[in-house]
């Protein structure tokens, strides 16, 4: 959409030299609405390890089979990202979130009727994933990219550090639901959460580019640079935003940035969905298991900010490596506890998984936005998302099927570690230090 003339006269009036202050800059609301509505979607995703345990109960299924409506939820997602993206980029956030929570919200309800595995897969796998694609991290970041560059990665930080916060709530809120009434009452208060929470702020607060509310990209106006609503200038007022669907796919880049958000995902999801099971079966409370997955959530939540600081400085490529470092460092802990059944090692998961965990979410927010920026960039990075939802998938599913054939998880934690080497290797591949305009001092 184009300036309005109000807007226009607003510009204008503003000094004509330097980058300069227009006040409170309405990109950290738009990171608020997405702090909170990420810790809703990634909050409701990991509290499935609550409702895995609770239902392994009281049906007669296979680890695999339970883990296997996660993976569905998260091929719904794949399927359903980039379309998200792409309607964001035509129709703009409104449009596209404030339904898909409906939808989210409905679908969690109608979670509290199954009675058999195929309903399970349709209610949770289909329904309420498709519904929670429109509030999660491919919405928020189609968004976010055309709000900020010089603080990118710290903008990120702080947004995606609601899927900490999301963790630190809703799984252990999940346990004490069921506890007290039951996994069908869990899944009916979390649907009403979601549409008394997510609704109004997204409704009310959401908007697509700093051109809406009369402002420039992180609220300081280039020399010269007039506010322009298709964001074909960043704050440098080089000329950005040209790509298409055919140069992307055929950038060495992109797929680069597919594979390392792909490998290290794989890991993520696979430890997340299985790791409270894993901790009953080493002798571990279920409540108290439910405690470590939130408090890997806080740890997780202050990291992605820190990380997302330290890679506007230091770079994303340092950043990412040191932070899978720790993630495999976690994932050792999980060997060490299975191998001496010392559940003392549980204490060095929490903390090193946590900190592992907040790198991926920054990195690859801000190093999408940092390679394909523009017009698309709400359809690109639903690419991205959609290889995440099948990382996620396999991951999910992958850690199911070696329990059930070896009934230990060691040949998938072995392989988590594999997975976490090969993204970082990647991240280098995508090199996203050669094409940032610059980074903050």
């Amino acid at each position: 959409m184009r300036f309005s003339e109000e807007q226009r006269v607003l510009g204008e009036g503003m000094e004509s030299s330097g980058n300069n202050s227009q006040g409170i800059y309405y990109g950290w609301i738009i990171v608020g609405v997405a702090l909170v509505s990420m810790a809703f979607w990634l909050g409701i995703r990991t509290s499935f390890s609550v409702f895995y345990v609770a239902f392994l109960e009281e049906f007669p299924w296979s680890r695999g089979s339970v883990a296997g409506a996660q993976s569905l939820a998260l091929i719904t997602y794949t399927f359903l990202a980039p379309i998200v993206g792409g309607l964001i980029d035509r129709f703009g956030p409104q449009r596209v979130v404030v339904p898909g929570i409906i939808v989210f919200a409905f679908g969690l309800g109608l979670c509290s009727l199954i009675k058999t595995l195929p309903q399970f897969y349709l209610l949770y796998g289909v329904i309420m994933g498709s519904g929670i694609t429109c509030v999660g991290i491919v919405s928020y970041s189609a968004i976010l990219a055309h709000w900020f560059e010089r603080r990118r990665g710290l903008a990120s930080g702080i947004a995606v550090s609601g899927m900490g916060l999301g963790t630190f709530t809703l799984v252990p809120l999940s346990q004490i639901l069921i506890s007290q009434w039951g996994w069908r009452s869990a899944f009916l208060v979390l649907g009403g959460l979601a549409m008394i929470i997510l609704l109004p702020l997204n409704g009310i607060f959401l908007r697509h580019k700093p051109a809406d509310v009369g402002q420039f990209i992180d609220g300081e106006k280039p020399a010269g640079l007039e506010p322009r609503g298709d964001e074909t200038r960043n704050r440098s007022g080089k000329k950005v935003g040209e790509w298409r669907v055919g140069t992307v796919l055929c950038s060495g880049r992109f797929w680069a940035l597919m594979g390392f958000t792909f490998f290290s995902t794989i890991s993520i999801y696979g430890i997340f969905v299985h790791a409270i099971e894993f901790f009953v079966d080493q002798g571990i409370e279920k409540m108290k298991a439910a405690f470590v997955l939130a408090f890997v959530g806080v740890i997780s939540s202050v990291f992605r900010v820190v990380w997302g600081w330290v890679s506007d400085r230091a770079g994303r490529e340092l950043t990412f490596t040191f932070g899978l470092l720790c993630a495999s460092m976690s994932v050792v802990f999980l060997l060490l506890i299975e191998k001496t059944g010392n559940r003392g090692f549980v204490y060095g998961f929490l903390v090193l998984f946590g900190v592992g965990w907040g790198v991926t979410a920054p990195m690859f927010m801000a190093v999408s936005a940092d390679l394909f920026k523009g017009r698309i960039f709400g359809l690109i990075y639903g690419l991205v998302e959609a290889g995440i939802g099948v990382a996620g998938a396999i991951g999910a599913w992958m850690a199911g099927a070696i329990y059930d054939r070896t009934q230990s998880y060691q040949w998938a934690f072995i392989l988590f570690i594999v997975f976490f080497s090969v993204s970082a290797a990647l991240m280098w591949l995508a090199a996203p230090r050669k094409v940032r305009p610059g980074s903050a001092g």
